[in-house]
């Protein structure tokens, strides 16, 4: 069930994780001797609505517009110093909920959320292989966990339901503190940045301790609406000249509070003496918001075109790092990579190498350990795709080519990534030979997996067309 604020704060205060309020140099830390693990732990720190430039990190470094003008994020910088970084990391859709569904699964929202059959979605997707799954089948040993933001919406199936040993339950946005009303406002745990670090850090701790790999998920609430922060940063944050792109104060706090919280995530993988057995995975659930209401500013995703909720890069083009056991320092990819690809890089990584038919992303661990530049899916493109309650709209990415759909007027627009990152030229009239290439895979695809491509009304109007109510799961 839902943890109570009251409750929260108990486990808060009662945890055992230290938690030093600036991260430690990495080269003053000391590590604990080597744990014996014989599988690979995993971390996922998934955070809420960070644009692709929502960070200090030049995701590119050949273009020095792919990093905040404003925000201090040294431990985003710390982890992509130690990894990979892709320039071309995707969230599976543009929205919170979509994204984490697919991300359990493997499988394209289009076969999963808000579809023609979706009176029987929920037995569908238990029925599908997930992470938690999936590791304990690869060895029964794995512990996993979900701390923070769950939010998978409509039928209440909870992080137990799906294979998780220890959670917060299904969460949604209300136990983040958000979006409220009272923001932006200064609080001692602002986004519950330091519960979601001390959960996560006593989970490993017990791992380490029994001899148990495991697969944790940190899923922040930060930084999504309302804008919460710790008085103390929001006082260090604003003494610095603001940006052009990035100006909010507020909003850049909340980003170098959750920051901080990465950084005594990494310092206890270190203190542990699991770095040399523990991948640590980065991403963002979707792009950025265009602005934050209340403040001035335009688009905080620039240079990409768009933002949450639309399949421009914006929406969906998100932070994305990878490191761990043999995966280059410093490294940087230009491959295109998805959230889809996370559940068969993790069971890959662990020893097993997962396919079926309905799997829609592909491991990376040949991208990841420098043999390949290539990832193999079951289809030689990525899709993005939403309808129903949301625009419909669809995305299909090839190569350097991305042809965008909406579906209201049937409206085609067609870019080439490798030379248009702010997607400002649409040359669907001058190649309309691979715009017809590609709409003709999109639409296949879409029949193939039973998707809607039509608004359908309201959230409350489609839980009434479908008898169902926004119930919290029972097994929970």
């Amino acid at each position: 069930m839902v943890y109570s604020r009251l409750i929260l704060c108990l486990l808060f205060a009662a945890s055992l994780c230290g938690a030093p309020t600036q991260a430690a140099p990495q080269a003053a830390q000391k590590s604990a001797p080597k744990s014996a693990l014989k599988s690979p732990n995993f971390i996922l720190i998934l955070t809420d609505d960070q644009s692709w430039v929502g960070s200090s990190l030049c995701i590119d470094p050949d273009d020095k517009r792919t990093s905040s003008d404003f925000y201090q994020t040294p431990n985003i910088e710390r982890l992509a110093s130690l990894g990979m970084r892709f320039t071309q990391g995707y969230a599976p859709a543009p929205y919170c909920c979509p994204t984490r569904r697919s991300i359990q699964i493997g499988q394209s929202s289009a076969r999963h959320l808000d579809q023609k059959d979706q009176p029987g979605w929920t037995e569908y997707y238990k029925q599908q292989p997930t992470i938690p799954k999936s590791l304990k089948a690869i060895d029964p040993n794995y512990r996993t966990a979900h701390f923070g933001k769950w939010d998978f919406r409509y039928d209440g199936i909870s992080p137990a339901a799906i294979g998780y040993d220890i959670s917060d339950g299904p969460t949604g946005n209300g136990e983040g503190g958000g979006p409220g009303t009272d923001w932006p406002a200064a609080k001692e745990d602002p986004k519950l940045i330091d519960y979601l670090t001390e959960r996560t850090c006593r989970f490993m701790a017990d791992c380490s301790d029994e001899k148990k790999p495991f697969y944790v998920q940190l899923s922040h609430y930060a930084v999504h609406l309302g804008v919460y922060y710790k008085q103390a940063t929001l006082d260090r944050v604003a003494k610095r000249q603001k940006g052009t792109n990035h100006n909010i104060a507020e909003f850049a706090a909340m980003t170098e509070d959750m920051d901080t919280g990465i950084g005594r995530v990494l310092d206890k993988v270190k203190e542990l003496g699991l770095d040399d057995s523990t991948y640590i995975i980065f991403m963002s659930d979707n792009g950025g918001r265009k602005d934050i209401p209340g403040f001035e500013s335009d688009n905080l995703n620039l240079p990409l075109r768009g933002n949450k909720g639309n399949m421009y890069e914006g929406g969906i083009r998100v932070p994305f790092i990878v490191s761990g056991p043999a995966i280059q320092a410093g490294s940087i990819s230009h491959v295109p990579v998805s959230g889809v690809d996370l559940l068969p890089t993790i069971t890959d990584l662990a020893g097993q190498q997962l396919q079926h038919n309905r799997l829609d992303g592909g491991s990376l661990k040949s991208l990841l350990n420098g043999q390949s530049e290539t990832v193999k899916r079951n289809n030689d493109f990525l899709i993005f795709h939403q309808a129903v309650i949301r625009k419909p709209q669809t995305a299909i990415l090839k190569g350097n080519y991305k042809l965008v759909k909406t579906w209201d007027g049937n409206k085609l627009e067609l870019f080439d990534l490798s030379n248009d990152l702010a997607e400002a030229q649409d040359l669907s009239n001058e190649m309309p030979e691979k715009t017809e290439e590609l709409h003709q895979r999109m639409v296949a695809y879409l029949d193939k997996v039973n998707a809607a491509t039509e608004y359908m009304g309201s959230k409350s109007q489609i839980y009434k067309l479908w008898g169902k109510t926004r119930k919290k799961s029972e097994d929970e």
